[in-house]
């Protein structure tokens, strides 16, 4: 299949790698243009990249009355994302796209209807749900170890120096971040959440404008409750980038600290005021090829294309991510608990 990447800045690296250095992706790939409204920004990365001999737009509506295309792979900034999307799906092409999705809910849920209309796969990044971490909880959770799950707890401190676009974005740690987090949260209990209480804070000392700190309680639609603490601005001892994790079940707890040291204890007796515990293993996830980032995000929505099921990371799923999102940010406004799905997905 032909490929449009629009969007060539700094996050455009990790996309050209996972499309051309993972075999079952580049086998199903191929990319005819780069997109960016600084042709000097398309020129660097082609340059870096390998990619010298591609030809470089300066819009996606000039790419693609340019070239032939089935793909467009869309890495803009979150302002251009609605543009983009909009301009490849009236166009008949398949969209995969850098989070968020949208700006607002409104938004993503007009995007969402024109894919369903258009007849076309609309999907998101979400690729720390394609971390050999995430994968490897996911399966310990559905085999039943922990029991039923009764909350997520996961951590996320950082003090991260982007400069650019970032530091002036309005809720930076919500918009940009936090989404990976709650995500993956969706995913590892496989439930959508039904409320959010949030608190947004600007430390001082924050280098960026607006919302690097954020703690946030959902509960989720059939009982765990996932608490959320974070922020881009804590300079220190970091936590991982997939955040510290912390799980609770009826027989257990598991412990995950974002890079290689998983922790699962049950208990071993239903007596003592403390019961005793043992500790079990975490088996590796059970598909290597699902662990693999960005990578792993293309090979998804590749199978998708070619069976016709929908995708993992498609954006009528992804819609209930972004919605914790936009709830945790209403609530942080509001100072109040909000019912997502009453206030934000309706």
């Amino acid at each position: 299949m032909q490929a449009l990447l629009v969007g060539c800045g700094g996050m455009a690296n990790v996309w050209v790698k996972a499309i051309t250095q993972r075999p079952y992706v580049a086998d199903r790939v191929n990319l005819v243009g780069l997109v960016d409204r600084s042709p000097k920004t398309a020129q660097d990365l082609a340059a870096v990249s390998g990619l010298e001999g591609l030809p470089i737009f300066a819009s996606v509506d000039e790419a693609m009355q340019s070239v032939d295309c089935d793909l467009v792979f869309d890495v803009t900034p979150p302002e251009a994302r609605a543009s983009v999307v909009r301009a490849a799906l009236i166009a008949g092409k398949h969209v995969l796209s850098e989070k968020p999705m949208a700006n607002s809910m409104a938004e993503a849920r007009e995007l969402t209807d024109l894919a369903r209309s258009s007849n076309r796969l609309f999907a998101v990044t979400q690729n720390r749900r394609y971390k050999d971490g995430i994968r490897r909880i996911r399966a310990f959770l559905d085999s039943g170890a922990l029991g039923e799950v009764t909350g997520i707890h996961a951590d996320f401190f950082i003090g991260a120096h982007f400069g650019g676009f970032r530091d002036q974005m309005d809720h930076v740690l919500l918009l940009d971040m936090a989404i990976h987090h709650f995500d993956a949260a969706r995913f590892l209990c496989g439930q959508n959440a039904g409320s959010v209480f949030c608190q947004e804070t600007n430390p001082t000392g924050s280098w960026y404008a607006h919302g690097a700190s954020a703690f946030a309680i959902f509960e989720m639609e059939h009982g765990p409750f996932f608490t959320y603490r974070g922020s881009w601005c804590a300079e220190g001892k970091r936590t991982s980038w997939d955040a510290a994790w912390r799980i609770t079940g009826t027989r257990g707890t598991l412990t995950w600290d974002g890079l290689e040291q998983f922790e699962a204890h049950v208990t071993n007796s239903d007596e003592g005021f403390l019961r005793p515990l043992k500790q079990i293993d975490v088996p590796m996830a059970p598909d290597p090829r699902e662990t693999e980032d960005h990578a792993s995000v293309l090979a998804a929505f590749l199978d998708a294309l070619e069976t016709g099921q929908t995708a993992e990371t498609d954006s009528t799923d992804n819609l209930h991510s972004l919605a914790m999102v936009f709830g945790a940010i209403e609530s942080a406004k509001a100072g109040r608990k909000i019912n997502i799905a009453q206030e934000i997905t309706h």
